[in-house]
């Protein structure tokens, strides 16, 4: 998904300029990175608090408009307002298409219905991740990896190393040898107790 967005130039600084920037509808920002100087802008408020609301704006590079002159960024960091629906400030980052980046990517969950553990056993997948940092050149950023559940069986645990992941991407945590657990399936207790109660009575019905 190509996303882009636009921003103006700020020439007022300050925490007075922001207060005024934020009265009239429009966002404090900054672009740094790369080799050239950190530039301040300002947004309009209401359409990055929509953007916001997309999955894909935090973990895309985005195309940035700037007095007609487009960057490829990431967003990096959001300040929102403590108890309003406000955003207060953002942070966005300059990408080299030659250098690697490293961005968290949120996890997509696949085919659990039809593994073993599900179907079968009547268990429940817990996600023990949902989102993990990986590391890539721009092009290669995915907006989420996909999951696959499909051959996951009750009591077992799927790990970072079992996941497919896409060309060119490596797990950070993987390459410091953390292989964390991804997901799990279990078995609920309710279902356990009615498969004992059932173990039970089938024992009671067996003559002595």
């Amino acid at each position: 998904m190509k996303i882009e967005i636009s921003a103006d130039k700020r020439t007022l600084q300050g925490k007075g300029a922001s207060r005024r920037l934020r009265g009239s509808g429009k966002v404090p920002a900054i672009i740094y990175g790369g080799d050239q100087e950190a530039q301040s802008i300002e947004m309009n408020h209401n359409d990055l608090f929509h953007k916001l609301k997309l999955e894909a704006f935090h973990a895309s590079i985005l195309s940035l408009s700037v007095a007609g002159k487009t960057e490829q960024v990431l967003l990096r960091d959001i300040q929102m307002h403590p108890f309003k629906q406000q955003v207060l400030h953002v942070d966005f980052q300059r990408v080299d298409k030659n250098k690697k980046i490293h961005m968290k990517v949120p996890l997509h969950f696949i085919n659990a219905e039809i593994s073993p553990g599900v179907k079968t056993s009547g268990g429940v997948v817990t996600h023990i991740l949902t989102e993990v940092d990986v590391s890539c050149l721009p092009a290669d950023l995915p907006e989420f990896i996909s999951v696959d559940l499909a051959e996951l069986t009750a009591g077992h645990t799927l790990h970072l190393s079992d996941m497919v992941l896409p060309k060119g991407v490596e797990i950070v945590a993987l390459s410091k040898g953390d292989n964390s657990a991804v997901a799990a399936i279990v078995i609920p207790r309710s279902a356990l107790s009615d498969e004992a109660s059932a173990a039970e009575a089938d024992a009671e019905k067996k003559p002595a």
